[in-house]
């Protein structure tokens, strides 16, 4: 009987051990998440009943335990268990249906943890045929062990100690003790959801460059023209008069254009006057102003083998008049005296 109790204490603390070692050697360890589905465990126990029952010392029996993980730390068991121990003059049964909660230290392979729960214990001893037996709940404590070898198959060792409240009127005794412990095969139902594939983050592409506009395309250069430029003898002389006037913004205008035009030919300078008065002074006339005109250009900077100037007289009239009052007549004529300048090459930029 000594023999039997030192057995019992060796194997829990045997177990209780192990759950120890496992649980320092779980916490290096990173944890491989629970999986929540269902498992079952049946298995068989060695246990030592109390001694209140005069029954044998220690026996054996079977187990049914069904689990269900509730999260990363914590089991629920239900579980039954049917022991039976005896000798040459008597038996013990013991039934027990209860649930267990278990805290586990790790979710790896090794997974060592603790335990606590209540249920009711049948009890049925005989001796010298004597039968005693009643209905007692109880409550436990434990530590373990589980060890998977693949993600659904694998075991289960605990150590547990159930207090029972038995109903003196059954035994004569308010109290019963008994130690536990059992070895079970793990079965879980269904696998770990698969882990998510991490997508490695893919930089988006850069945005295509955005073409610039394309530039507007050059104007053409307006194309140089030549003009007749037609100068009013009123505006630049005194009447019957071959001496310019003090001011002349027109021809300062057409000094300029022949400047920037250096690669121009031949200008010429046509000198005309009206009707009245005799031909021969009139061709004069003409021939003096456009020379003034040609003068003028020179010293403005205008080379003066590029003008050729040229007197006509009454030549080429512009507008015909027949007023008999002198000054209207003149009046009238006042576009016949006239000095033009042709073949000036104008270049105008566009607006």
């Amino acid at each position: 009987m000594h023999t039997q109790h030192i057995s019992s204490r060796v194997l829990a603390a045997s177990i209780i051990a192990l759950g120890a070692l496992a649980g320092g050697h779980a916490q290096a360890q990173s944890g491989a998440g629970f999986n929540p589905s269902w498992y079952i465990a049946p298995g068989g126990h060695y246990f030592d009943p109390d001694d209140s029952f005069n029954q044998p010392e220690n026996g054996g029996g079977a187990q049914l335990r069904l689990g269900k993980p509730l999260s990363e730390s914590w089991d629920l068991q239900l579980g039954t268990t049917y022991s039976r121990a005896w000798d040459g003059a008597g038996s013990y049964r013991q039934n027990t249906l209860g649930v267990d909660a278990l805290y586990f230290f790790s979710r790896s392979k090794l997974r060592p943890f603790v335990l606590v729960g209540g249920g009711a214990q049948y009890d049925r001893a005989v001796r010298d045929g004597v039968r005693e037996s009643g209905t007692s709940p109880y409550v436990n404590v434990g530590a373990g062990v589980q060890y998977f070898f693949t993600e659904q198959l694998g075991l289960q060792a605990d150590y547990r100690y159930a207090h029972a409240y038995v109903e003196p009127r059954d035994y004569g005794f308010s109290r019963a003790n008994t130690r536990l412990a059992s070895l079970g095969i793990v079965y879980v139902f269904d696998k770990p959801a698969a882990a998510p594939t991490p997508v490695a983050a893919v930089e988006p592409p850069p945005p295509a460059p955005v073409a610039p506009p394309p530039a507007p395309a050059p104007q053409p250069a307006p194309a140089p023209r030549t003009e007749r430029i037609t100068l009013s003898a009123t505006e630049l002389f005194d009447f019957d008069s071959a001496r310019l006037r003090g001011a002349q913004p027109r021809l300062d205008e057409i000094a300029n254009a022949l400047r920037s035009d250096t690669q121009g030919g031949q200008i010429d300078i046509t000198g005309y006057t009206d009707r009245l008065g005799a031909e021969a002074y009139n061709l004069r006339l003409s021939q003096q102003r456009a020379d003034a005109v040609k003068g003028y250009l020179v010293a403005q900077g205008v080379p003066a083998s590029r003008l050729n100037a040229v007197g006509r007289g009454e030549a080429n009239p512009v507008v015909t008049c027949n007023d008999r009052n002198r000054a209207a007549l003149i009046k009238c004529l006042e576009p016949n005296r006239r000095v033009e300048v042709e073949e000036i090459v104008i270049t105008r930029t566009a607006p």
